[in-house]
C-alpha cells in the first residue's frame, strides 16, 4: 500500500498521454493566455481588498506589501513555468506533484486546488454582487433587500455568525450561472469574453493611474508606514511588533498587509491549467505566467500609490475605495466608469477560476482517482469538460448564494500557498530525478529560487489565523476519505503496476 501512495507518474507516461485523442482543443495563443492570467488576478483585489488593507493594515506602505507578495509569487511562478513547459497538460500543480511526490501528494494538491478555485470563485461572485448593485443604483434600480446578500454574516465584535435579514445573494447566483453557461459553450468563446473584460478593466485601471496622478498630494504619503513595517504572525503570535500595534486583535504593518492582500494575486497559476489548450504550450504558457504576474504587480503598486496619494489613508472608503476616491477629489463623473470596470474585472476573475477547477478534476479522472465517466467527460462538439463545469457551477452557486465573503476569503489564501509550496519543492525533486528531461523553460538560480519560494509561502501560511488551518484540515479529511474509498482502488497507475508484475 505504501508503495502505491508514493508512486510517481513517470514523465514519459505524461508525455505519451498528451498524444491521446480525448484531449482539449488547442486554440489559445500567448496574448489570450496572458489575458487569462491578468483576468484571473486583477479583480476583487484591486477594487476591494486594496481599500481595507491601506485603511486599516498598512497605510501607504501597502505599496511595499504588494511588492513583497509579488516577489513570493514570482518564485512560484518561475517554478510553475518550468513544469508547464515540460508537461503541457491539464492539471497544473496536481500533475506536477504526481510526477515528483507521488499519488497521495497529488491527490492532496488536486483536492486542494479544487477548494482554491471553487471557494475563490464564490468569493469574487460576492464581490461582483456588491459592485453590480452600485452600478444599477446609478439608474435607480435596486434588488429587494432579501435578495442582495447571504442569510448569515460574521459579526467581528462578537466573533459569531448572525442573521443578516437577507435570504439569498441573487446577483451572485445569476453571474455564476451565466459564467457556467459560457464555459460549457467552449474555451475559445470563454477566452474571447475574458479578453474583452480584461481589456476594459485594464483600460480603466490605466485611467485611474494616469488621471489620478494629477490629484496626488505627496503629503498624504506621510507617514509612509503608520502601522510599522512588520506584522507577520506565527500561529497567532506577532513577530517584530508591539501588542498594541493591532486592529481588532488583527496584526497590522507592511508585512501583515502582504499576508492580507495575497488574495489579490490568486489566479496567475490558473494559466497552467489551460496548458493543454495552448497552441504552443512549451513557449507560450511560461511567457503568459511570468508576464501576467509582472503586469499585475506593476498595476497594483501604481494604483495603491495613486489611491493613497489622492486621499489620506484613514479616509479611504472600505467598500469601493477607488471609485469613491475620485468622488472625494471632485471627479464624481468617473465613479460610474470605475464601478462598471469593477464589475467587468471581477467577472473575468470568476470566469478563469471556474474554468480551472474542472480541468484539475479532468486530470484526476484520467488517472482514475475520480470516476472518469463523469469527471473525464468531454463534450463531443464543444470539447470542454462540460459535466464537471456544471458541477462546479452548482457548487459555487450554493457557496455564493448563502455564505458571507468573510468566511470564504481566507480559505483561498491557505490553499493557494500550500499549492505554491509543493510546486516549488517539485521543481527541486524533478531536477534530481529527471535531470536530462527537455525543459523549454528553466527556472533560474535553482535551488535558490525554489527554496525562497517555499520559505516565503510557508511564512505567509503561518501568518494566517489558526481557524484557516482547521478548515483546510476538514476539507483535506473529506478528500482523503474519497481517495481511500475510491481513488486508491481505481488508480490507473496501480492497475498498470499490477499488470506489469502479474
Amino acid at each position: 500500500m505504501a508503495n502505491q501512495l508514493f508512486a510517481r507518474k513517470p514523465l514519459s507516461l505524461l508525455l505519451e498521454e498528451m498524444q491521446g485523442e480525448n484531449r482539449l482543443r488547442r486554440v489559445l495563443g500567448p496574448l489570450q493566455l496572458t489575458a487569462l492570467g491578468v483576468g484571473a488576478v486583477i479583480g476583487a483585489g484591486i477594487f476591494v481588498v486594496t481599500g481595507v488593507a491601506a485603511h486599516s493594515i498598512a497605510g501607504p506602505a501597502l505599496m511595499l506589501s504588494y511588492c513583497v507578495a509579488g516577489v513570493a509569487c514570482i518564485f512560484a511562478a518561475l517554478c510553475y513555468a518550468e513544469f508547464a513547459s515540460m508537461v503541457p497538460v491539464a492539471g497544473s500543480a496536481y500533475t506536477y506533484a504526481y510526477a515528483t511526490l507521488g499519488e497521495l501528494f497529488a491527490w492532496i494538491i488536486g483536492w486542494d486546488l479544487v477548494l482554491e478555485y471553487a471557494v475563490g470563485a464564490a468569493t469574487v461572485a460576492n464581490s461582483w454582487s456588491s459592485y453590480f448593485q452600485q452600478v444599477i443604483a446609478t439608474f435607480d434600480w435596486h434588488f429587494a433587500p432579501a435578495l442582495i446578500g447571504p442569510p448569515i454574516e460574521f459579526d467581528a465584535t462578537t466573533g459569531h455568525f448572525v442573521a443578516s435579514g437577507a435570504v439569498i445573494n441573487l446577483p451572485a447566483v445569476l453571474i455564476v450561472l451565466l459564467v457556467t453557461a459560457v464555459l460549457v459553450k467552449g474555451i475559445q468563446e470563454s477566452a474571447r469574453f475574458n479578453s474583452a473584460m480584461v481589456a476594459l478593466k485594464v483600460a480603466v485601471v490605466l485611467f485611474v493611474i494616469i488621471v489620478g496622478a494629477f490629484y496626488v498630494d505627496p503629503a498624504n504619503w506621510h507617514p509612509f508606514a503608520p502601522y510599522g513595517m512588520s506584522g507577520l504572525t506565527l500561529f497567532g503570535h506577532t513577530i517584530g511588533a508591539q501588542p498594541e500595534q493591532s486592529m481588532g486583535g488583527q496584526p497590522v504593518g507592511m508585512l501583515a498587509g502582504a499576508a492580507i492582500i495575497f488574495f489579490a494575486y490568486i489566479g496567475f497559476d490558473a494559466v497552467s491549467t489551460q496548458a493543454e489548450e495552448a497552441k504552443r504550450p512549451n513557449r507560450d504558457v511560461p511567457i503568459a505566467i511570468v508576464l501576467s504576474l509582472v503586469i499585475c504587480t506593476v498595476l497594483y503598486v501604481a494604483v495603491v500609490a495613486v489611491l493613497t496619494g489622492m486621499v489620506p489613508y484613514k479616509q479611504i472608503d472600505l467598500g469601493a475605495p477607488v471609485s469613491t476616491a475620485f468622488k472625494q477629489v471632485g471627479l464624481g463623473h468617473a465613479q460610474f466608469l470605475i464601478a462598471a470596470a469593477g464589475v467587468a474585472g471581477i467577472t473575468s476573475v470568476l470566469l478563469v477560476m471556474m474554468m480551472s477547477a474542472p480541468r484539475v478534476f479532468l486530470a484526476m479522472a484520467r488517472d482514475g482517482l475520480v470516476p472518469p465517466s463523469f469527471f473525464g467527460a468531454i463534450h463531443p462538439r464543444f470539447r470542454t469538460p462540460y459535466k464537471t463545469t456544471i458541477l462546479i457551477g452548482a457548487f459555487v452557486t450554493a457557496l455564493a448564494a448563502f455564505l458571507p465573503i468573510g468566511l470564504l476569503t481566507n480559505l483561498c489564501n491557505i490553499g493557494t500557498l500550500l499549492a505554491f509550496s509543493i510546486v516549488c519543492a517539485a521543481v527541486l525533486i524533478m531536477r534530481k530525478t529527471n535531470p536530462d528531461a527537455e525543459r523549454p523553460f528553466r527556472c533560474p538560480l535553482v535551488p535558490l529560487f525554489p527554496i525562497l519560494g517555499i520559505l516565503s509561502c510557508l511564512l505567509l501560511m503561518f501568518s494566517l489565523p489558526p481557524e484557516n488551518w482547521l478548515r483546510l484540515g476538514v476539507w483535506l479529511a473529506i478528500g482523503l476519505s474519497i481517495y481511500f474509498a475510491y481513488g486508491r482502488r481505481h488508480s490507473v497507475m496501480a492497475k498498470l503496476r499490477a499488470s506489469r508484475t502479474s
